[in-house]
């Protein structure tokens, strides 16, 4: 469990952490609830299903790994397990959604996005997976 918690006091797995809680309360908010656009939960898991072939289980499993993220990293607490599933997570859109567009976000008047962001947010994850929560964390805390 210790493996779990363990952290150094690190003020810039803050800036991580916090930049994580940011982008992925926005994102959740538009997959969970519809807002800023979004779909909602049914509609999200329901073109996840239709156009990727993920089964809406799955699916139902990566919105709340993306919701239990945010305050998960505002607290600093279970940060590795939740920068792991945000990694697997990133991952499957990597794969599934912005791999055959290439590596730019945009340009070349292509209908998609390429990885860029999503391996900028998946790389913030895997530093906090290495590193742990840093500075002013629960786990800083439990792991002493």
């Amino acid at each position: 469990m210790n493996a779990i918690f363990q952290t150094e006091p690190n003020m810039a797995f803050i800036v991580l952490r916090l930049g994580l809680a940011v982008t992925f309360s926005a994102h959740v908010s538009m997959h969970l609830f519809g807002w800023l656009g979004g779909r909602g939960i049914k509609g999200q898991t329901g073109n996840w299903r239709d156009k990727y072939n993920i089964p809406v289980w799955i699916g139902v499993i990566g919105i709340l790994t993306e919701a239990l993220s945010v305050p998960g990293m505002i607290l600093g607490f279970f940060t590795r397990p939740l920068a792991l599933g945000l990694m697997i997570f990133l991952a499957v859109a990597i794969w599934k959604s912005h791999w055959e567009f290439g590596f730019f976000l945009s340009g070349g008047g292509r209908k998609g996005m390429g990885i860029e962001y999503c391996l900028a947010l998946f790389l913030m994850a895997f530093a906090l997976l290495i590193g742990g929560a840093g500075a002013l964390s629960i786990d800083g805390m439990l792991g002493r």
